[in-house]
């Protein structure tokens, strides 16, 4: 008996939707649809049912109906790898083919009608019409990878808007001329260039141009369709200059000085290379939308400006737009070579939808050379495409012929819809060349020679693109030589003017946002800031942080935790490193100051001392006891992190550039975790300011402390933060007391000025008994770059300097000892030193012989180099461990040992 006889009238564009969700999730299909989809095998005239034990045949036309189904589905699944997206390379080949006979289909079905054609939306077609279909919109211009995706909702959003003109665009004639006149700004603009400043690095966009209208386009669509407000722009060297003149409307002339070599006008900076420097500017559109835009500044460390761009971006959706990602759209523009081989990439991909992270999605662009500094792209990766990394968060990817200014702006519309719709981040693969080698100096053809010899023949994107413009009659040759050299006119001017000026100018960066904040220097920083807070305020903070919120029942360790703040504010008066450090968050938080924390098991704390989250036992809702407090006018969030060093910390970097009234903390698990983000320390942190006028009050919190943990948890390596330092550029401290922590932390924002804070906070000291302070400390006290010792002056003969929790370790040493000749004074603040204050504890004790350095770490690390190079009031001694390759023992029984040794030396 035919069990599917009931097929011959069914409607196949019904069967072809129901196999197709079957195909997504089994589970929502109907039952005997799904019995019936179980045991169909499309490579096999007969099925087997599993509740019957016996064979029947699907009648003949279903049966090639759905292998017309599976032709659209291998189309739409493999047909990015067919496609005419390479202009100037054969593409690799890829098997099985799209063939028709690896469908079970052949020749003599061309000619046949099928109903499958209703699945794309073009109705019964013959299957000659059908492939010819699938061709225009998989395989042409414009190859689309996105069947993995696991949303049916944006599964079935791709498959109708691919559907939508075959994947092609449709524009008018002043959408042409639109995109020939930004493709002609681009091309010029280069040639200008290469005629004025030859053999000067300028990192050229040539071979890959349509990038100029792909970007503007998508800025357009943003603006004037989707109400966007603001736009953020990462991006590397390639093609940079050219977007800051073409998009972002950075005047000519500025740029003409940079290549001359002018000096800047302000000589408080160094400033940076021409295609590093960042921009800021608001642009109005045709219909009245406005537009700000910010192209951030940049190292020449690939991919490091994504983090920092993303933080910029979430920093303005919480203090701009109110929590609304759709004001404001991130744009990041990779190198494929970077894109596949910089781990940052992955690092910010995985932030896409964190809660503490996430930006709305963010539009990556891989302007595609398909050739790293000189390498080819067969050694730069092992993935099939250079954007494989827009897998791990199942993003769409669309591939692009950059010689196709058409498609390349099409793609980015699609790409600002999908974006807009869905929130979510969308890569375009922009393949094309580049003309000359890494930067115009180069010689390409030492390791590319035959691939070089192509593009020497190849037509570069606006040829292509004006002739066929004028082949079909949108334009005239006379239209393409008037805008040229309307254009050519412009940049001679602007040239001319240029050599007028004598000096350079650095442009300022996001400069609304930091009105009211001026670059202050050495002096500025060694100034005392009032950051007393009355006791009962402090007092009514506490009572917050102690006791839980109605409604609300947590863990019994929680409780016993509330109640130990409790006691300690309130009979104990003895205060630790957790209540203090959340007492000033408190306090900002009534001042009107925001608090953001991010790091790898920041709520509680690496070593459980801060516990700014608790969770209800029953709901397991997350509590922030500090944002319950009435009297607020900020408010805190806390995030722990993915397990990411580089990448959070960059995003917390941006995020604090874009918000100086927030206190922007980023925590290490342990300080030497710091080494992961090394680059950022070294390319933003430590030197923007120096760079591009960049102010950034961001706060990193680096445990550190010699407590036998072995080499790797124990230094936060001290040494490669002070050599960083130069006179004004940051703050390095190492507090040894809460009140110290609780001060400098206000400190930091209560300064007219913003600067980077690295502060290497203690492990075991959070729970010294002897690492406490009153509430009164907190109260009237001040942070304390020095804190003088309390013994009997007269009687000093030897005055010891030290830092951080290494003080305790010497104070117990010497009540043993009962020496009272020995002075312990510390450096709290290592970096800038405060000289005066120093010299004034040393004025202090009249009898000293002999002055020491001490500290845990081995001679060749710690502060030891900065103190012998920088302290200048005295001739100090050593006392440490000797050189070592590893900061610290592994053996706990030889750190002891060699810790003792060092005591021993301070007390000699």
């Amino acid at each position: 008996m035919d069990k599917f006889s009931f097929l011959n009238a069914a409607h196949t564009g019904f069967i072809g939707d129901l196999y197709e969700q079957y195909q997504k999730n089994p589970d929502a299909i109907e039952p005997s649809w799904r019995s019936f989809f179980q045991g169909y095998d499309l490579a096999n005239e007969n099925y087997s049912l599993t509740d019957e034990e016996v064979s029947v045949e699907v009648p003949e036309e279903v049966r090639k109906e759905f292998l017309v189904i599976d032709l659209i589905n291998g189309y739409r699944t493999r047909g990015h790898l067919f496609t005419k997206t390479n202009p100037v390379r054969n593409r690799r080949t890829y098997t099985p083919t799209l063939d028709i006979e690896n469908f079970g289909l052949n020749q003599s079905d061309l000619s046949t009608v099928f109903s499958a054609g209703e699945v794309l939306g073009i109705g019964p077609k013959s299957l000659a019409e059908i492939i010819e279909y699938l061709k225009a919109v998989f395989c042409e211009s414009i190859g689309v990878e996105y069947m993995y995706l696991r949303n049916p909702e944006e599964l079935k959003w791709w498959n109708e808007r691919l559907n939508k003109n075959a994947n092609h665009s449709n524009y008018d004639v002043e959408a042409k001329k639109y995109i020939l006149t930004k493709l002609n700004q681009a091309s010029t603009f280069e040639s200008f260039l290469q005629t004025k400043y030859v053999g000067q690095k300028r990192f050229s966009v040539e071979g890959g141009e349509t990038l100029i209208p792909g970007i503007s386009v998508a800025l357009r669509d943003a603006a004037e369709l989707y109400g966007v407000e603001e736009c953020v722009l990462g991006m590397a060297h390639r093609g940079r200059l050219n977007t800051l003149v073409n998009i972002f409307k950075k005047p000519v002339r500025d740029l003409f000085s940079e290549f001359e070599g002018k000096d800047f006008e302000d000589q408080d900076i160094d400033g940076d290379v021409k295609y590093h420097l960042g921009l800021t500017l608001s642009k109005e559109y045709q219909g009245g939308q406005k537009m700000k835009m910010n192209l951030v500044p940049n190292p020449s460390h690939l991919e490091t400006v994504d983090a920092v761009a993303e933080g910029i971006v979430r920093a303005k959706i919480d203090k701009d737009y109110n929590g609304n990602g759709n004001k404001i759209l991130p744009i990041l523009v990779h190198g494929d070579a970077a894109i596949a081989g910089q781990g940052i990439v992955y690092e910010v991909v995985q932030m896409a939808q964190l809660n503490g992270y996430k930006t709305g999605g963010t539009i990556h662009v891989v302007v595609n050379n398909q050739v790293g500094f000189t390498t080819n792209y067969l050694d730069a990766r092992s993935s099939t495409y250079c954007t494989d990394v827009a897998k791990v968060t199942l993003s769409p990817v669309l591939h692009v012929n950059a010689d196709d200014a058409e498609a390349v702006c099409h793609a980015m519309e699609m790409a600002v819809e999908y974006r807009m719709k869905f929130n979510k981040d969308i890569f375009i693969d922009l393949l094309g060349y580049r003309k000359y080698g890494h930067n115009e100096g180069d010689e390409p053809r030492f390791t590319q020679p035959k691939l070089y010899k192509v593009i020497s023949k190849h037509k570069n994107a606006r040829e292509i693109y004006a002739n066929k413009l004028i082949a079909e009659g949108s334009i005239t040759a006379d239209y393409l030589k008037e805008i040229t050299e309307e254009f050519k006119t412009h940049l001679e001017v602007e040239f001319a003017e240029s050599k007028k000026r004598e000096t350079a100018k650095i442009q300022e960066f996001m400069p609304n946002v930091w009105k009211g904040f001026v670059l202050k220097q050495l002096e500025d920083m060694l100034q005392p800031i009032d950051t007393t807070y009355l006791v009962d305020s402090l007092k009514d903070i506490a009572r917050v942080i102690s006791k839980t919120p109605e409604g609300h029942k947590f863990v019994r360790k929680a409780e016993r935790i509330l109640k130990g703040r409790e006691k300690m504010v309130f009979e104990d008066n003895l205060l630790d490193w957790g209540t203090a450090e959340n007492l000033a968050y408190g306090t900002l938080l009534e001042e009107g100051f925001d608090v953001r924390i991010s790091g790898e098991d920041v709520e509680r704390g690496t070593f459980s001392h801060r516990h700014a989250i608790m969770r209800d036992e029953e709901t397991l809702e997350r509590v922030n006891l500090l944002n319950t407090n009435p009297k607020n006018k900020g408010e805190m969030t806390i995030y722990n992190s993915h397990l990411s060093e580089y990448g959070v910390l960059g995003f917390d970097y941006g995020y604090a550039m874009a918000a100086p009234n927030t206190l922007t903390i980023w925590e290490a698990q342990f300080g030497d975790f710091a080494n992961g983000a090394q680059i950022m320390f070294d390319q933003y942190i430590s030197s923007a300011e120096d760079k591009w006028k960049l102010q950034n009050g961001l706060v990193m919190l680096l445990p550190h402390g010699y407590e036998g943990q072995g080499p790797e948890h124990s230094s936060g390596r001290i040494e490669r933060f002070l050599q960083s330092s130069s006179t004004d550029n940051w703050t390095i401290a190492n507090c040894s007391t809460p009140a110290n922590m609780y001060h400098i932390l206000r400190r930091q924002m209560k300064r007219d000025f913003r600067k980077p804070l690295v502060v290497f906070t203690p492990k075991s000291l959070l729970r010294l008994p002897r690492a406490v302070n009153s509430i009164e400390d907190l109260a009237n006290g001040t942070f304390q770059e020095v804190i003088d010792d309390t013994i009997d002056t007269s009687k000093v003969k030897k005055m010891v300097f030290c830092t951080g929790k290494f003080y305790y370790d010497l104070l117990e040493e010497r009540e043993k000892l009962g020496r009272e000749d020995v002075a312990l004074v510390r450096i709290e603040q290592l970096f800038p030193l405060h000289n005066d204050k120093i010299k004034e504890v040393m004025d202090k004790y009249p009898n000293v012989e002999r002055y020491v350095w001490a500290q845990e770490e081995p001679k060749n690390m710690g502060a030891w180099s900065y103190m012998l190079e920088r302290f200048e009031l005295a001739r100090l001694e050593c006392a440490s461990e000797e050189y070592r390759s590893a900061p610290a023992a592994g053996s706990s029984a030889r750190f002891k040992r060699r810790h003792q040794a060092i005591i021993d030396k301070v007390f000699d």
